[in-house]
C-alpha cells in the first residue's frame, strides 16, 4: 500500500487514505428528546437497543452506527438551539426525534432550512400542524385527529357516554385532542359539557372538578395533557366526589407504572402498545425487557426503534447523504417498499406523515397498559 501511495499525486493520495478510512468511521444519527424526563427514557434505550443490534449484524454499508444525543427538555427554544447543532454537524445525517409537538414545531424550520436540509422523523409528535412542518420533516405516528376521533368513539360507543368534560393542557397536543375529540363526540350525538385549559404551573384542579360536580356530573372525562397533569386530576376527583369514566390520549403514558392504583381502569389512546401479539414485536419487547430490568417500551420507544431500522434501510440502499435519505424516506409507501415495524406499517405521503397508522385503546391493568378487550 505505502509503494502504491508513493506513485500518486497528492490529491489521489488524499481520496485514497479517506476511503481507507471510512469504514473506521461511524455513520452519526442525531436523537433529540427530553432524556432526562421519564417520558424520554423509552425513546433513547429502544432508539440505543437498535443501533446495538444492526451494529452486531455488522452495521450498515460496513460501518457501525453512532447516536449524537440531545436533551431537548420538551421545550420549544431548547430544541431550536439543539436543532441548529445537529444541522450544523456535518457528520450527523438524520435525525429521530423530537419527542413532543411543540419541540417538534419549534425546531422544524432548522431542519427545513439552509443548504443542507437535515431529515428528521418523529417518533411520536402528533400536532396536526406537523403536516406542512417542511418537505425533511416526517413522523411515524397517527396525528392528534386520529386520537381525538378514536377516543371520542371509544367514550360514546362503548362506554355509552353522554356528557363529555374535558380537561386540556394548553399547549398543541392538549389543543389538538380536545377539538378533535369533542367535534367528533358531538357528531355521533353526545354533549360537552366543560372544556377547560390549564398550564403546568396550574395551583389546584379542584375549581375544574367542583363546577362540573355542581352542573350535575359527566358520564366521561377527557384528559389531553402529559402525565404530571394526569396524575393531579386523578388525585383531586375523590376529594370533589365525583368519579366519570376516564380517557385520555397518549402524551399520558407512563402513568400506569407511576400512579397505577389511581389509573386502574383508564382508558388511554396509543399508536403503539406492548402486548400486540406479531412476532416482530415479541422479539423487540422480550430484548428491550432483558435489556432494561423487566421495563416495558411506550409508543415513543417503539417509534424510536422503527425509526433506526427504517434510517439503516435507507442509508444502505442510498447511503448516508442527507438529501438522498430524504428522498428515500419520501418514498417509502410507493417508489420504496412500505416498512414493516414493531409499531405496524409505515408508509409515508406527501407531507411525512402516516395516514393509515392505527390507534388502538389501552386500558390500565394492575400497573400495566394493555389492549382493550373488543378491538
Amino acid at each position: 500500500m505505502r509503494r502504491l501511495l508513493e506513485r500518486l499525486s497528492p490529491a489521489l493520495v488524499a481520496l485514497a487514505l479517506a476511503a481507507c478510512g471510512a469504514g473506521d468511521t461511524p455513520i452519526r444519527i442525531g436523537i433529540a428528546g427530553p432524556f432526562s424526563q421519564e417520558r424520554g427514557v423509552s425513546m433513547r434505550l429502544a432508539a440505543e437497543l437498535a443501533l446495538l443490534e444492526i451494529n452486531r449484524q455488522g452495521g450498515v454499508r460496513g460501518r457501525q452506527l453512532e447516536l449524537v444525543v440531545s436533551d431537548d427538555s420538551a421545550d420549544a427554544s431548547v430544541a431550536v438551539q439543539v436543532a441548529r447543532t445537529l444541522y450544523d454537524n456535518p457528520t450527523v445525517v438524520a435525525v429521530i426525534g423530537h419527542l413532543n409537538s411543540g419541540a417538534t414545531i419549534a425546531a422544524a424550520p432548522v431542519y427545513n432550512g439552509g443548504e443542507r436540509p437535515l431529515p428528521v422523523i418523529s417518533p411520536s409528535a402528533s400536532s396536526p400542524q406537523l403536516t406542512n412542518a417542511g418537505r425533511y420533516s416526517f413522523r411515524v405516528c397517527p396525528d392528534d385527529l386520529v386520537h381525538g376521533r378514536r377516543l371520542a368513539d371509544w367514550a360514546r360507543n362503548r362506554l355509552g357516554a353522554q356528557r363529555a368534560v374535558v380537561i386540556y393542557e394548553n399547549d398543541e397536543y392538549g389543543r389538538g385532542v380536545r377539538t378533535t375529540f369533542v367535534d367528533s363526540f358531538r357528531e355521533l350525538g353526545g354533549a360537552a359539557v366543560a372544556q377547560d385549559p390549564y398550564v403546568n404551573g396550574i395551583p389546584t384542579f379542584e375549581p375544574y372538578l367542583r363546577r362540573v360536580a355542581r352542573r350535575g356530573g359527566a358520564d366521561v372525562l377527557l384528559i389531553a395533557g402529559t402525565r404530571s397533569g394526569a396524575e393531579r386530576i386523578l388525585a383531586t376527583l375523590d376529594t370533589v366526589g365525583i368519579r366519570p369514566a376516564i380517557v385520555a390520549g397518549d402524551g399520558v403514558s407512563g402513568m400506569e407504572r407511576t400512579a397505577a392504583a389511581a389509573a386502574e381502569g383508564m382508558f388511554i389512546s396509543s399508536a403503539y402498545l406492548p402486548d400486540q401479539p406479531d412476532p416482530r414485536n415479541r422479539a423487540f419487547v422480550s430484548a428491550y425487557r432483558q435489556a432494561h430490568d423487566g421495563r416495558l417500551p411506550d409508543h415513543r420507544g417503539a417509534g424510536a426503534y422503527d425509526i433506526v431500522y427504517l434510517l439503516a434501510r435507507a442509508i444502505e440502499d442510498v447511503g448516508p447523504d442527507r438529501a438522498a435519505i430524504r428522498e428515500y424516506l419520501a418514498g417509502v409507501g410507493t417508489t420504496q417498499p412500505a416498512f414493516e415495524g414493531v409499531t405496524g406499517t409505515i408508509a409515508f405521503d406527501e407531507h411525512g406523515d402516516v395516514p393509515n397508522k392505527r390507534v388502538v385503546i389501552g386500558v390500565v391493568n394492575q400497573g400495566r397498559l394493555v389492549t382493550a378487550p373488543g378491538q
